[in-house]
């Protein structure tokens, strides 16, 4: 069942967005929706008036950066459910009926870009690294963490404890959810930026990437430490593989190097194990807390 569209408060963070917001506010409305925040970054051009003048609710945000306005957007939704989407005409109000498809049953539901054309190629090398290394440390399997259009269930948002300060707030948001909620994707259309690019991709894939990994030593330390601790395989293989052709083509053995080796392969190998024991303890604990939730909404139910 769909949720209401009058359940559902469409925020959109900006930062001298002119070019675009105007048509975004519109396309908005086309579809129906009427609870639109925008959360201003003290814009220094006609963004703000513009915004007003279509008839959205204008704030100015708290805090440094996006994740400043999505704090403040957060502090300020009074409806069930809030739909993040970027304001420079890339994400597409026609898939917003998606999100509420969905979103009675899940706290986050991330919308995957499908169509990358419209994403710069040395943009898509980093978003790909950058899900992968969340998804690696994480142990989830996400498709595009850096999507800047996904929906929250307001009562879950409003739980969360940002910590960032920029782009790499999306990262955040999503292991906190997936820590103790429930995550989903769907597909959506992306279209090609109106105004001038504010994201970096070397400089903000970095600070994302970091962010991920410091996310992930606050989460779940223990797969982190031993994932990276299992990497020791990697070295001490190369050793193994050296010192076997020492031996077969030259008849030398070196003992020193063959001892090393083992010390790696078997620090790896306990790093290795005890990485996926932290994983299936993690989805064990997910699992615990998802049931108990459910019992809990049941038994609310029911009195």
């Amino acid at each position: 069942m769909q949720v209401p569209k009058d359940q559902v408060t469409i925020i959109l963070p900006t930062l001298n967005e002119e070019k675009a917001i105007g048509q975004v506010i519109e396309e908005i409305k086309q579809q129906g929706y009427t609870n639109i925040l925008v959360v201003d970054g003290y814009s220094k051009d006609k963004t703000v008036e513009i915004a007003k003048q279509k008839g959205a609710t204008v704030i100015y945000q708290h805090g440094k950066g996006k994740a400043g306005a999505i704090k403040t957007a957060i502090e300020h939704t009074q409806t069930p459910y809030l739909l993040i989407m970027d304001a420079d005409n890339t994400y597409d109000p026609k898939d917003i009926p998606k999100f509420l498809e969905h979103a009675e049953n899940y706290d986050q539901i991330i919308g995957v870009r499908t169509n990358r054309k419209n994403i710069p190629f040395i943009h898509r090398i980093g978003n790909w690294i950058i899900t992968k290394t969340f998804n690696t440390l994480t142990g989830t399997n996400l498709t595009d963490i850096c999507s800047g259009m996904y929906l929250l269930k307001t009562e879950t948002a409003k739980e969360l404890d940002i910590q960032t300060t920029g782009f790499e707030v999306e990262a955040e948001i999503a292991i906190q959810t997936q820590t103790n909620g429930k995550i989903t994707e769907i597909p959506i259309n992306y279209r090609k930026r109106i105004g001038t690019k504010k994201l970096s991709t070397i400089k903000h894939g970095l600070k994302i990437t970091t962010t991920i990994i410091n996310l992930a030593k606050n989460y779940n330390p223990a797969f982190l430490f031993a994932t990276l601790t299992a990497l020791a395989l990697i070295p001490g293989t190369i050793i193994y593989l050296y010192v076997l052709y020492r031996l077969l083509y030259y008849g030398i053995w070196h003992s020193g190097y063959a001892l090393l080796g083992t010390a790696l392969v078997i620090l790896g190998g306990q790093g290795l194990i005890l990485s996926t024991i932290a994983l299936l303890l993690k989805r064990m604990e997910k699992r615990i807390i998802t049931t108990l939730k459910n019992q809990n909404n049941k038994q609310n139910k029911k009195n």
